[in-house]
């Protein structure tokens, strides 16, 4: 049961990592559109909104923050995990380090989406 829980928090962290590694690489692809380029023309039909160059901006500074604070939860997590003694179960601090690392990568990948 130890060793379940333990390849469990081995297999988050490599999730968490491999998911920083995945938005840090497509990070660059985030500004591009979906429905191809945006033409002025196009623009002049759209109501008045904040420029979509200062959205995505905003949303690469958000994704930045969040990938760095992802890293640094995901160490500590690993940390926690090779400090632990085998025979020991597992800490509930341990458990929901985990859980927020998930719901943070989450946040990431749709934020990265658009």
């Amino acid at each position: 049961m130890e060793k379940n829980r333990r390849s469990l928090l081995q297999a988050l962290c490599a999730v968490a990592v491999s998911t920083l590694f995945f938005v840090t690489a497509s990070g660059q692809d985030a500004s591009s559109s979906k429905t191809g380029p945006i033409r002025p023309e196009d623009d002049a039909n759209l109501p008045s909104r904040p420029s979509s160059k200062a959205v995505l901006e905003e949303n690469q500074k958000d994704i930045k923050k969040n990938v760095e604070k992802l890293f640094d939860l995901a160490s500590q997590l690993k940390d926690q995990v090779e400090k632990t003694d085998s025979t020991s179960v597992l800490s509930l601090a341990m458990v929901k380090k985990a859980e927020e690392i998930e719901r943070l990568a989450r946040q990431i990948k749709e934020r990265a989406k658009g």
